[in-house]
């Protein structure tokens, strides 16, 4: 399908242009610099059309008509000169609800499209968007979340005038996502939503993003796997400066071989990797309750077991390139002996954090 995306060069529409052309549809970029030929020629062709283009800070409050209104119902008349019936995405704001400058062209522009949807049956889907965040949105302009990960990332304060202000945010990932499902499914006329939509407060936000950081030093990662957390780490993350990309953690050497903690969670462990040379041992020890899964990345292991109790003994061999899990045993000792001609390297999950004060290790031999 051939879409004409608006304001395509700004936050929103570089995110929706990039997910467009991942998914086989053809973009047509308009923005403030486009000719006056190409968007008509951009119109002309359009199967659909992602209304992006708009005007939020101006110099002047005179340019919310024109930007919103004016750019509108400009492209409202384009289509109908053109005769053509594309159905219309429109990103609205949830300001539009608010009698001021702003909001009142918002919604002026929806009543524009709407008028547009009845004479020339073509679908209108409005979104009364909250505030969006994620990857390219510019810092110090409207997004919070923007600025805060951009002075953050620099190791700059950041200003909170009002903590506990409350936001309402929906990360640009899954704005796009219920674009491209409503392109898939047919567009149709009314007000849409983006789910999920997030409730926090300024105090909140602040604290999420400054303990991202932090982590590189403790190696406890937030619980950045799902949710808003996971949203605004990965915005996080694009923002940090090229110079940053890369961090070192500690390193601990022996006669036996490196040990490397990579990094830690707050209820689900660990994962660290060690190596050992040619006929090195490591381990012999066992635990009570601490459990830990090995994978051998290079080189041959052998793993001894013995059970505490029955005195039942265990062995397996692994080649690092089988791709096999062992699991330590709670109440059996066990140990690993590189028996291989070159460094052992071997990857390790344990499911708690290792506390110096109480290790749940004791050592026994096998």
């Amino acid at each position: 399908m051939k879409v004409l995306v608006t304001g395509a060069n700004g936050f929103m529409g570089r995110n929706v242009a990039v997910r467009l052309g991942e998914v086989g549809h053809t973009v047509l970029a308009i923005s403030r610099d486009t000719d006056a030929q190409s968007w008509l020629n951009a119109v002309r062709e359009a199967e659909l059309v992602v209304h992006l283009a708009g005007v939020n800070r101006p110099a002047d409050v005179a340019e919310f008509e024109t930007g919103n209104v004016g750019l509108t119902r400009q492209l409202c008349t384009m289509l109908a000169e053109a005769g053509n019936p594309a159905p219309i995405i429109y990103s609205s704001s949830i300001q539009a609800d608010r009698d001021q400058p702003y909001g009142n062209s918002k919604v002026a522009a929806e009543a524009v499209l709407l008028t547009h949807g009845e004479a020339s049956s073509a679908p209108i889907a409005i979104f009364r968007l909250p505030n969006v965040f994620g990857k390219w949105a510019r810092p110090n302009y409207n997004s919070a979340v923007a600025t805060f990960c951009h002075r953050v990332a620099r190791g700059e304060t950041i200003e909170i005038h009002d903590p506990s202000a409350t936001l309402r945010l929906v990360y640009v990932d899954d704005v796009v996502e219920v674009f491209l499902r409503l392109i898939e499914q047919g567009v149709s006329t009314g007000y849409h939503e983006v789910t999920p939509a997030y409730q926090t407060t300024v105090g909140e936000l602040a604290e999420i993003i400054r303990s991202f950081p932090e982590s590189r030093g403790t190696l406890t990662t937030p619980r950045v796997g799902t949710g808003l957390t996971r949203a605004l780490y990965s915005t996080y993350l694009s923002y940090l400066p090229v110079d940053l990309f890369d961090y070192r953690v500690p390193i601990h050497a022996d006669l036996r071989g490196r040990f490397v903690e990579m990094l830690k969670t707050s209820d689900s462990g660990q994962f660290s990797y060690f190596t050992a040379g040619p006929g090195i041992t490591r381990g012999d020890h066992y635990h009570h309750s601490k459990v830990e899964k090995f994978l051998v990345i290079s080189g041959r292991a052998h793993f001894g077991f013995r059970d505490l109790q029955s005195g039942q003994r265990h062995e397996i061999v692994v080649e690092g390139h089988e791709g096999r899990i062992v699991e330590t045993i709670p109440g059996w000792t066990h140990n690993i002996t590189n028996i291989g001609d070159n460094e052992l390297i071997v990857m390790l999950w344990a499911n708690e954090i290792f506390d110096r004060a109480r290790p749940d290790t004791v050592a026994m031999k096998v």
